[in-house]
Parts: structure tokens; sequence; C-alpha cells
């Protein structure tokens, strides 16, 4: 891929995400499973950023070089978890609304993100079989 990797700063982690497409385009999160990475999206992201959509893939927690900021927090990879890491990076790259793609544990984070917070969400495609669990 040849998308520029940046690192985003949440309250809990530094979140490298490789972003591509240009900066006011529709935002499209795509989100890896375990134990994968965003190699997953590399023939994914060419013909977004060609349709003039922004695409920011992420590293999720545990991979690549995304890091805890604290030695303190608990390393997890529970749903809760993975959904607010999703909402803190989106808060923080100023996204209101974003298409999010994900499956396994990025299709679980996207769930949680699109049950608790619909109106941040432009739409939503999942895979694999083990999605939300237990969202009361």
């Amino acid at each position: 891929m040849s998308a520029a990797l940046q690192h985003v700063r949440t309250t809990t982690l530094d979140i490298a995400c490789e972003v591509a497409g240009p900066p006011d385009g529709v935002p499209v999160i795509l989100l890896h499973g375990w134990p994968y990475d965003p190699r997953t999206y590399d023939a994914m992201v060419p013909p977004l950023s060609a349709a003039g959509c922004r695409t920011v893939v992420p590293y999720l927690r545990g991979f690549g070089p995304t890091r805890f900021l604290s030695p303190q927090t608990p390393r997890s990879g529970q749903q809760a978890a993975l959904g607010h890491d999703l909402i803190e990076l989106m808060n923080a790259l100023s996204l209101n609304r974003a298409a999010l793609v994900g499956y396994d544990w990025g299709g679980r984070a996207a769930c949680i993100v699109a049950a608790l917070w619909p109106e941040r969400v432009r739409c939503l495609i999942t895979g694999g079989a083990y999605n939300v669990q237990n969202i009361a």
C-alpha cells in the first residue's frame, strides 16, 4: 500500500494508521482482524481512493506500530475496548461520520460503534462468524 503512515493519539493508544485519498473525501475506515494487519486491504485502497474516498486503515491494538500510552492499561481484545478504540480514532481524526468496513476483531469494533453511535456510521460492512455479543 502506498498510503502514508500516520500516528493518531487517543486517550489510550498511539494508533498507527495508513491514510490515503483526498483529505475531504468520504471517510472509509477499514478494520483488520486477528492475526492480520492493514495489508488485508491493499487491493481495496487504490480503487476507493480513485473514487474520491479517504481511507483510514489502522493497526488495531496489539498490532504493528500501534502502542498503548500507559503500561497500566489492561491489554484486552474485548469488544468494548475495540469499539472504544474506534470511536476515539474517529474523534481524534474529526470524523463525524464514516463508512466502517471490518472482519473478525475489526468487524466487532465496527458493530459496536454502529450499535452505540449509529449517527456516526454512514454504512457498515462486516464479515465473520461473530460480531457483537451482549450489546445490552
